[in-house]
């Protein structure tokens, strides 16, 4: 689960660990007069940033001209422009490199004190599985090119790992001010923070924490920016304060609803919708679809356990999105039976008055009735004897459209 920037500073807030103060306004446009108190002796510039759950805000373009030629990030010189701005952004839809040409839409704009800038650092928590580490990852490069560096100068980027069973001592804290080429109060300041920065990503089962630019100011403090930071989708029960964060309107509908039902969903962009049970099953249903010439519209894993009304909700989903024009359902029946499949994908295809072609195939667990339930449905069903089959007719179908 993802956050906003101005709710992730509010966490590294209460952690200690520094960030400017600031505002949000909404899309309704209403800032209280008490909350502009805060910037009363600010003399510095105002920092104007659109909340999306997308990162390149800064070198994004509005869709809709009268939010003017800038990008999600501003700086102005006055709070009264500070406003201006955040009036023009909000309710317009800003396109970056990670939302698609479509854009979000941005209902929220955070506006907070701008500081002076001695040098820009990059740094970020995240869990490294091959390791199976907490990883501190960091570069005396940060900003707005910090995939260029990556691509381009992977030397300058440093990774030290923590072991989870050992936790984090002050000599990680070192070496990542080492690695930013700190010295003298910034350095120790680099090792509280850090501290605090583990501390708050094992306490919210983060599973990143991502600080870009960290900033070091003209009075030799450290800054956090900008942040970035993603929890567990499966830790939240842990912590209720957390799951109240969440952002529906920032999330694909057809995955919210899918979660609401348990359901493995993530969109894609391509043209077949697959159905299968079972996470390793649906990748290579996914592979083998690209073998054949084409791509999948989403990755659907309907579970080991899944219920009739579960399936019945997997194929709307799947049927809800307009890319698709051609479905495979891909079923190895073991605790998953294939009749239970079947009666699932029957009621939604009458239900939805399915006009793009289904193929399906049935393996395992009373295949014999699931087949049955198929065969007799009155559907235009395509049958398929193997995962390779049924891919290739799948796809023939999809390109003789």
């Amino acid at each position: 689960m993802n956050i906003h920037e101005f709710q992730g500073k509010l966490l590294l807030k209460e952690y200690n660990v520094p960030v400017q103060e600031g505002i949000v306004i909404y899309k309704e446009f209403n800032p209280e007069p008490d909350k502009l108190k805060i910037f009363e002796n600010v003399e510095s510039v105002y920092a104007v940033k659109a909340q999306i759950h997308a990162g390149g805000r800064g070198k994004g373009k509005f869709l809709e001209k009268e939010a003017g030629e800038k990008g999600g990030v501003r700086i102005t010189s006055n709070l009264e422009n500070a406003l201006k701005e955040a009036k023009n952004m909000l309710g317009k839809k800003l396109v970056t490199k990670q939302t698609g040409k479509e854009g979000k839409e941005v209902n929220k704009v955070y506006i907070e004190s701008g500081c002076k800038i001695l040098k820009e650092f990059y740094l970020s928590l995240l869990i490294d599985r091959s390791n199976s580490s907490i990883a501190f990852v960091c570069s005396k490069k940060g900003g707005m090119d910090i995939e260029k560096v990556a691509e381009e100068n992977p030397e300058d980027i440093n990774t030290i790992f923590v072991d989870p069973a050992e936790g984090f001592s002050d000599h990680h804290g070192r070496k990542v001010a080492f690695s930013l080429g700190l010295s003298g109060k910034p350095y120790k300041s680099c090792i509280n923070m850090t501290r605090n920065l583990y501390k708050m990503f094992t306490d919210k089962n983060c599973q990143m924490i991502e600080i870009n630019p960290l900033i070091l100011g003209e009075d030799e403090t450290l800054v956090c920016l900008d942040c970035k930071i993603s929890f567990d989708g499966n830790a939240l029960f842990k912590n209720k304060e957390i799951e109240d964060l969440r952002d529906e309107t920032e999330e694909d509908p057809k995955e919210l609803q899918a979660s609401k039902f348990d359901l493995n969903y993530i969109s894609l962009d391509g043209e077949i919708g697959c159905m299968v049970n079972g996470a390793g099953l649906a990748m290579a249903t996914m592979d083998i679809i690209k073998l054949h010439g084409s791509e999948p519209a989403n990755f659907l894993d309907v579970g080991g356990g899944a219920t009739k009304e579960r399936v019945y909700e997997a194929f709307k989903i799947i049927t809800s999105d307009k890319n698709v024009k051609g479905i495979l359902v891909n079923i190895f029946g073991g605790i998953m039976r294939c009749d239970v499949i079947a009666e699932g994908v029957v009621s939604a295809a009458k239900e939805v008055n399915l006009e793009v072609p289904l193929v399906v195939r049935l393996e395992g667990t009373n295949v014999e009735k699931g087949k049955e339930i198929i065969n007799s449905s009155g559907l235009n069903v395509i049958s398929a004897d193997n995962l390779n089959d049924a891919a290739a007719k799948i796809v023939a179908e999809v390109k003789r459209d």
